[in-house]
């Protein structure tokens, strides 16, 4: 089982992953969100266990891009932050566990197997509604068989317009997944977004697939 580590304390991710070694777990760390998006999206990981606080930004985006993205690996937060409201706004954000420091390390490894074992089937690295498809794991995009030349905003808009191939997405809950929950619901920045990925993804190609329902929001589905 391979786990990502996302902790800036070089001490503490060294003691973590001395001890998860141990107990038979191949372990990456890195030490900001961007370092750990980027092992996230480039290598197969089964769990990802992430530090809130962190030097370049917070610990939260990091779940918000990877869930908007399609990724579906547990991912478990540490922090030192033990208010209620800072751990219900975790999960609710899509991460799967909340552990508070200081933790014992039994206890850590007792929830990491726990959703481990919650975890039957291994995360879908490809995604695809008609003759579009989407390989998260390699962060390219297709149409056709044609290479989509996509922005890093643009690919996480259309992951999850496929992770939820057939639901209205309203521009608020797009708005909450690819830019972040402080989203300024009165700019376009959405209707924006998505006549650029239709320039892109639609317009070469005589079969659309993302449509717009007045008045609430997108979906991308096949329409014959």
């Amino acid at each position: 089982m391979r786990i990502l580590l996302v902790e800036d304390e070089i001490k503490a991710a060294s003691y973590l992953k001395k001890g998860l070694s141990e107990h038979g777990f191949s372990v990456d760390i890195a030490t900001s969100c961007e370092d750990g998006l980027h092992l996230a999206r480039s290598e197969g990981y089964d769990l990802i266990v992430l530090d809130v606080m962190l030097p370049d930004r917070q610990g939260w985006s990091v779940v918000q891009e990877l869930r908007a993205e399609g990724y579906d690996l547990p991912i478990l937060f540490l922090s030192a932050r033990d208010a209620v409201h800072d751990r219900v706004y975790g999960l609710e954000l899509g991460a799967d566990d909340y552990l508070v420091k200081p933790f014992a390390f039994s206890e850590l490894l007792a929830r990491i197997r726990t959703l481990l074992r919650r975890q039957p089937q291994r995360q879908t690295d490809q995604l695809q509604v008609n003759d579009l498809e989407l390989d998260l794991l390699r962060h390219k995009a297709r149409r056709g068989g044609t290479i989509l030349d996509l922005t890093a905003k643009e690919f996480q808009l259309l992951a999850l317009l496929l992770r939820r191939s057939g639901e209205v997405l309203s521009r608020t809950f797009i708005s909450e997944q690819v830019w972040g929950i402080n989203f300024d619901s009165d700019t376009n920045i959405v209707d924006v977004a998505i006549r650029r990925l239709r320039k892109k993804v639609d317009d070469p190609f005589p079969n659309k697939l993302i449509h717009t329902i007045r008045g609430v929001g997108y979906v991308l589905e096949e329409r014959h």
